[in-house]
């Protein structure tokens, strides 16, 4: 057999070729070819990757090799740690790449999470798959999957590829509580949904506003208007902290005073 080429059979008999070769005394797995040709044709070309270190991730076309593999290869020449993923680490920061020129950008303090775990893209989301579950990444920050940029949460720097903690600026925490400017100074509007959107209150801060959700929620329960409306559940407070404010906060009459369903 070639360099780098091992042949398998099949459960139906027919014939497939593996690649594989070892670097800085770590095995690595390049794939399955159809032909000897293409596995060995693999193998030079990861060859070539591991030792030309003029060769970059930027150059990648029309390779016997996946992408995936190529940024793998490289990031493993260039940094001595091999990941799955299709990760190039840097200092403080990694690319998560999707194409040469299509990548996100991570703090290093994530690498763990996505060096186990494949980003996917559906509908102008990142998902990755944790625990069977598909996952938002923006849960990582706090960011409710209904949230939408320039809204709830900002890219600081304007590019909507850097996830970098320091980058995302999240504006709206809490369910149904909106981040409003009055005369310079910021308000928090708070909204609830029963046959249309409910202005329950506006207040100083959005810690009040989210009791004041949670409380208009549970007035419109006890007064039989059942939804299964989301509780805001807000770390900073103590529970005494919590129930004194609950007390405290006021709501719209409009939903104090609604009569009670059958």
């Amino acid at each position: 057999m070639l360099a780098g080429v091992y042949r398998i059979q099949k459960k139906d008999g027919t014939a497939s070729y593996r690649s594989s070769i070892t670097f800085s005394g770590k095995h690595i797995s390049l794939g399955s070819f159809s032909s000897e040709g293409e596995a060995h044709e693999a193998y030079r070309t990861a060859d070539f990757l591991l030792h030309d270190t003029s060769v970059c991730i930027e150059h990648y076309e029309n390779s016997p090799l996946p992408f995936n593999k190529w940024v793998t290869l490289i990031n493993f020449r260039d940094n001595e740690i091999y990941i799955k993923t299709p990760i190039y680490l840097y200092k403080h920061y990694f690319y998560y790449y999707f194409s040469p020129d299509d990548f996100y950008i991570f703090d290093i303090d994530d690498l763990f999470y996505y060096s186990t775990r494949t980003i996917s893209r559906r509908g102008g989301h990142l998902f990755v798959a944790d625990y069977g579950m598909q996952v938002n990444i923006l849960s990582r920050f706090g960011i409710k999957n209904y949230s939408t940029a320039g809204r709830d949460y900002l890219f600081i720097n304007g590019n909507t590829k850097d996830f970098r903690y320091a980058n995302i600026e999240v504006i709206n925490r809490f369910h149904g509580v909106r981040k409003k400017m009055k005369s310079g100074k910021p308000v928090y509007e708070t909204k609830i949904h029963w046959n249309g959107d409910w202005i329950v209150g506006r207040y100083d801060n959005e810690t009040e506003a989210a009791v004041a959700y949670n409380k208009a929620a549970s007035t419109l329960i006890t007064k039989g208007y059942i939804k299964d409306y989301p509780v805001n559940y807000i770390e900073e407070l103590s529970d005494e902290e919590y129930r004194t404010q609950y007390r405290k906060v006021s709501i719209s009459p409009r939903i104090l005073n609604l009569k009670e369903l059958p």
